[in-house]
């Protein structure tokens, strides 16, 4: 039997979840936690062979799964951990996987239901696969899609930096300051970048507004 430890803060969740993981043969709930303290005590006390967690759990309700899923693994590369989000976030996806993705899991929490499914997940991290939800590999093809039919797309990485310099509010003598450049170079890397985003015909004004505008769109992670 695989020996899991459950975070989850919501009671009504944590108590049906592990109601549902009691009735299985295939895993022996260890422990449950409702907060990150909690969980990371646990798991140096249980040695679980999985931790599933949900991804939002106080101190800050944010990215605490992700944040355990991380430490757990550097800690404890024997420990899988499955992490449990409310939507297909794509950006959340990206951070817990993009230094590896072996012995993690990332399922949407309809699947908790499915005990076939989430028993499954848990079986594969164990044993140091990997598990993504279906709905959460859709968000991501979808946005690796959305960035190569952007404007964004056709900049050099040099007329990026420029942009992001440009979103913090920089003008170009701060620009220049910070990428090592003259004025009349960051001039041209702007005046390239007006050209592909097709704002050659705006204000100066507006150009800057909208292509930080067209940057952030980009680059922010959904709330």
């Amino acid at each position: 039997m695989v020996r899991v430890v459950f975070a989850e803060d919501n009671y009504l969740v944590r108590e049906g979840t592990s109601a549902l993981l009691q009735a299985t043969d295939e895993v022996e709930l260890i422990g449950t936690a409702s907060s990150f303290d909690e969980l990371m005590t646990a798991v140096e006390e249980l040695k679980p062979d999985v931790v599933l967690t949900d991804i939002r759990m106080p101190p800050s309700n944010t990215t605490e799964g992700i944040d355990a899923a991380r430490r757990i693994r550097a800690d404890h590369p024997d420990i899988g951990v499955v992490v449990l989000s409310q939507f297909a976030e794509e950006a959340y996806a990206y951070e817990l996987l993009k230094d590896g993705a072996a012995g993690l899991g990332y399922l949407l929490k309809e699947r908790v239901a499915n005990l076939e499914e989430l028993v499954r997940a848990i079986n594969e991290v164990a044993k140091g696969g990997s598990v993504l939800d279906p709905k959460v590999v859709e968000a991501l093809v979808s946005a690796k899609d959305r960035m190569a039919h952007s404007p964004l797309a056709q900049l050099t990485d040099r007329e990026r930096e420029v942009l992001e310099n440009m979103a913090q509010g920089k003008n170009n003598a701060s620009i220049a300051k910070s990428l090592f450049l003259t004025e009349r170079a960051v001039e041209k890397h702007i005046n390239s970048l007006f050209h592909k985003l097709g704002l050659s015909e705006e204000t100066d004004v507006h150009r800057r507004v909208k292509a930080v505008l067209a940057f952030l769109r980009e680059s922010d992670p959904p709330a």
